[in-house]
């Protein structure tokens, strides 16, 4: 081996970066164990612990947060934690350039871009079509041609020269959003956030690792921040125009029982008794929800029925209730109140009083400095402060307020949070303050917000994925006792099959080991449970190339060369390093592939797997040789076998090709069924690709998964429940307002799910405990899921575009390497054959297996694996096969075709044993949320083994002709 030396530098270089890399993960973590033990539960006390020592030199001359930073970190399926993808909506933004215009056309265009919107299209390039369908111009007054945009939008302008300008206004929005989001979550205080945009899409990343508190996160993500000040109308100035409301509803709203009229009649005390069933219609639309009237002088107009909030709003929307408005009070807007969790029952409703075209007098961009204070009676509240421009607008403000006796109403994100009268005349400096009903942790949040400035549009969780720190836990144990059991048993066979050669392939999985955590340490890539199983499949696989140059070696032993000759020989692109290269390349394809198109978790497994290939081809090639030269140099004997294996494989003559036909019919009636129950029992598809919601939740004791089902049924409308492992946990689907966006909706869900479960729950198991993370958390939600319809079609979409990228990528690869399409052909009969095999197989399980058997992000990962694990095989051979063809004799195709087959066995089914006892390790011990996932490779593989001997290559025999055949091996040998 040439440049030994300079390998062998390299090498040691390379693994001491790597346990440098690493130490600062030790460290770390040793300095976190001391946190948890001092915060004893307390995550905020944790928090403040680290943030306290953050600046302090704990390793190397190198701080605590800088031995955080270069640490290797976990995911949230090892950390628990919090993982969210936020869509901003391009619509408000494009609302908003527009200066709000009330256009019919443009608000048409706007809301057929999102019903037409199709598959990846983005929003803003579906509203285009819809414009232009339309025939809208863009660059009018009263669209992009306003005086806000006037500096760079023409009247002149076409479409296609207005498009570009908001194209880049729209992406300018986005980034202002992404800074806005990460100055909010920096300021939250979670360690190593990760907050990243997601192509041009309008999609924001967040991952927040430890994050607990999943409400209080939510809602810090979503809150647009939206800060208005508004004058309220005293009750006295709108009750005539509520009483023409409720007389004008009554004609359009008709009681149906004499039982509603004696409920109205009986006064406000009755209501609260929740008699009337919801779906009766009142005597009294307007009055009917309402528990008392503002009294004179109020800020509000009356306190009404929380769960009547959207009925009563809906009635005060309508153009028709609007339209008996009075002159003075046509620009009314009405809101409701903060909920008070001492009365939740009841909220205020207000009516404020806009500008003349029905705007807040005083937006919250006047806002420089926002802090969480007390008010003077003691309770939290934010104290704000304004700049110039706004401390003006603010004295006249209240000077008004003060001479007129009403209060001015403080909004955030359209809920009035108080609204003080103001009795001293008007307030100079521009100093407010918003108090009311807050929990400390509200004013932080809050404060937080407002200093780092509102969103320019809603941001819609599309996608989450809450994991319970409990379950990461669990996960980190069995993984770990996955990866020690599938590791030590690649080991022990090794050194069982190939003696002393064996060992010093297992030194230098050892190395590989090393270098994969190290490279995941020092490129800062998230170590996932996926990624742990990518890691442990590549220690079944990395032993695939020691396994090609030692079964050549042994070839080359039986062909008469000695040890050195042997070792030599099989170092070389015509001995094993074209099959090693070909196979990893195809591999690879798959992985980038995957890497592209995944998400999350999948990303990370294919990371680990991109890593682990290069890795390991590195410590076959370079660092196993370093040890049999070293053996060699000592004049140790080196036989590659054992007394037992020795003679295992050797002289095979089994007529592979012979057997074809009878293979064509097994492989055809496989496909036929699973094609029959993919049409007829079809696929457990996962939320991930038809939307909804997903929790994880475990009980103190065994359940009935369809009683569970019945009982959630009656709160959702429809939902699923399934034991997921052990009698005592179940996994719940609901697709219960998926769709529907607003910060409240999941607490809304969430809530639901504690009632429609609460007779299986411990007695002492409150609503908060149910829902919030924390350590050593043994029962109530463990992990909950939410994908969207809109994002779970863009998932479904990319899926299919990586399983067919795939294929064809191969295929040209295959194509030109081996210079015969026929080649590629074979590849990827065998590839298809083994996809629709896996999924029939799981189209017929999911029903049967007690595991789970979901369609999903995961799934495809492992489809994707067991694509590039077929194809290594499949090269393997082919490779095998051009070789014979190098230096045939004879004109005999499938002979040497059979030849290939039987002389690549050994290494077939030694690869094979290897990653299928590391599968079944980790299916046995891996956990629950990946077992589904693992069995798809582990049936993959299995299959893929088939196909690469009885499917692959007769498809490339029986598509070449043999004088094409001849032909080609005649000009090999002229060359």
């Amino acid at each position: 081996m040439q440049n030994k030396g300079l390998i062998k530098f390299f090498a040691i270089l390379f693994a001491l970066v790597c346990i440098y890399q690493l130490s600062f993960t030790f460290v770390a973590n040793s300095i976190e164990k001391d946190a948890k033990a001092y915060a004893n539960g307390d995550f905020s006390k944790e928090i403040t612990y680290l943030d306290s020592i953050g600046q302090q030199e704990v390793f190397l001359g190198k701080t605590y947060n800088e031995v955080r930073d270069n640490q290797l970190n976990k995911g949230l399926d090892l950390e628990g934690g919090i993982n969210v993808i936020l869509q901003i909506s391009v619509k408000d933004i494009l609302k908003g350039l527009a200066n709000e215009s009330n256009n019919p056309a443009f608000n048409k265009a706007l809301a057929d871009a999102k019903a037409n919107q199709q598959g990846n299209q983005d929003y803003f390039d579906a509203f285009m079509v819809e414009a232009n369908k339309a025939n809208i111009k863009l660059a009018d007054a009263d669209i992009f041609g306003n005086r806000n945009l006037d500096e760079v939008i023409k009247f002149n302008m076409t479409n296609a020269q207005v498009e570009p300008i908001i194209k880049q206004k729209v992406l300018e929005s986005v980034e202002s959003a992404f800074e806005v989001l990460r100055k909010r979550i920096d300021q939250f205080g979670v360690t190593q956030p990760n907050i990243q945009m997601l192509g041009n899409s309008g999609r924001i990343l967040v991952e927040l690792p430890g994050a607990k508190d999943v409400d209080r996160i939510k809602k810090l993500l979503q809150g647009t921040a939206k800060l208005e000040f508004w004058e309220t109308y005293k009750v006295e100035e709108i009750g005539n125009f509520l009483m023409a409301a409720n007389e004008a509803l009554k004609k359009t709203e008709v009681a149906t029982t004499e039982e509603v009229k004696e409920e109205v009649a009986t006064g406000i005390d009755s209501l609260l008794t929740d008699k009337a069933d919801s779906t009766k219609v009142e005597v009294n639309p307007l009055f009917e929800s309402m528990v008392a009237p503002g009294q004179q002088g109020a800020p509000y107009i009356g306190m009404f029925l929380t769960k009547d909030t959207s009925k009563v709003g809906g009635y005060l929307r309508r153009k028709d209730i609007r339209s008996l408005l009075p002159a003075q009070l046509s620009n009314v807007k009405f809101c409701w109140g903060k909920i008070n969790d001492k009365a939740p029952e009841v909220v205020e409703l207000y009516a404020l009083k806009g500008t003349r075209d029905s705007k807040a007098p005083i937006s919250g961009g006047v806002i420089v400095d926002a802090r969480d204070t007390f008010d003077q009676m003691g309770k939290p509240a934010v104290s704000m402060q304004m700049n110039g421009a706004g401390a003006r607008e603010w004295e006249k403000l209240t000077g008004t307020v003060s001479q007129q006796g009403n209060a001015i109403a403080i909004v955030l994100d359209n809920i009035v949070y108080s609204a003080p009268g103001v009795s001293r005349g008007a307030i100079s400096g521009g100093q407010s303050e918003i108090s009311g009903s807050f929990t400390i942790n509200e004013t932080k949040d809050l404060a937080n917000v407002l200093r780092a400035g509102k969103l320019p549009a809603a941001a819609e969780i599309i996608q989450s994925d809450v994991v319970g720190p409990s379950l990461g836990a669990e996960a980190v144990n069995s993984g770990m006792i996955s990866f020690i059991i599938g590791f030590s048993l690649v080991l022990l066979w090794m050194v069982v099959y190939y003696g002393k050669a064996g060992f010093y392939a297992n030194l230098a999985l050892l190395v590989n080991i090393l270098f994969i955590f190290g490279a995941l340490a020092s490129f800062g890539a998230v170590l996932t449970l996926p990624g742990i199983a990518g890691i442990v499949l590549t220690i079944g696989m990395a032993v695939d190339a020691n396994v090609i140059i030692y079964e050549r070696a042994k070839e080359e032993l039986d062909s008469g060369k000695t040890v050195e000759e042997a070792v030599n020989y099989s170092y070389t692109w015509k001995g094993a390093m074209s099959s090693i290269v070909d196979a990893n390349i195809t591999t690879a394809l798959t992985a980038i592939i995957l890497l592209v198109f995944g998400t999350g978790p999948i990303k990370g497994f294919a990371t680990t797997l991109l890593i682990g290939i290069l890795t390991s081809l590195f410590t076959a090639i370079f660092i196993t040789r370093i040890f049999l030269d070293w053996s060699l140099s000592r004049n140790e004997n080196i036989t590659f076998s054992t007394s037992i294996t020795k003679n295992w494989f050797k002289n095979l003559n089994f007529d592979f090709l012979a057997k074809r036909k009878m293979a064509y019919a097994i492989s055809g009636v496989l496909i036929v069924l699973s094609l029959i129950s993919l049409f007829t029992l079809k696929l457990n598809q996962g939320v991930d690709f038809v939307g909804g919601r997903t929790y994880q939740v475990r009980f103190d004791k065994a359940v009935s998964a369809p009683e569970v089902t019945a009982d959630l049924v009656a709160v959702f409308g429809s939902a699923e429940a399934k034991v997921f492992g052990n009698d005592n946990q179940l996994k719940i689907t609901t697709k219960y307002k998926v769709d529907e966006e607003g910060e409240g909706i999941d607490k809304e869900v969430n809530e639901k799910l504690y009632e429609g479960l609460k007779k299986y729950l411990p007695a002492d198991l409150s609503y908060e405990k149910f829902v919030t993370s924390y350590e050593g958390k043994q029962y109530g939600v463990m992990q909950a899921s939410k994908v969207s319809g809109t994002i779970s079609k863009d998932i479904k979409t990319n899926s299919i575009w990586a399983v067919l990228g795939s294929l064809l990528v191969v295929f040209a690869y295959l194509m030109i390497s081996f210079r015969k399409w026929q080649f590629g052909l074979g590849a990827v009969a065998a590839v298809a054959h083994d996809v629709i095999i896996v999924l029939g197989i799981f189209s017929v399980g999911h029903s049967i297996l007690p595991f789970n058997m979901e369609i999903d992000q995961a799934f495809i990962a492992a489809i994707l694996t067991v694509i590039g694990y077929s194809l290594n095989d499949t090269v393997i051979v082919f490779d095998r096969v051009r070789e014979y063809l190098d230096y045939n004799s004879s004109p005999d195709f499938k002979g040497l075709v059979n030849k290939a087959l039987n002389s690549t066995l050994s290494r077939t089914i030694n690869t094979s044993a290897t990653t299928l006892v590391v599968l079944i390790a980790i299916f046995m011990f891996g956990g629950e949320t990946i077992r589904g996932f693992v069995f798809a490779i582990l049936v993959g593989i299995l299959v893929g083994t088939y196909s690469s001997l009885f499917v692959a290559t007769p498809v490339m025999t029986d598509t070449m002709s043999e004088k094409e055949a001849e032909r080609m091996a005649m000009n090999k040998k002229e060359e």
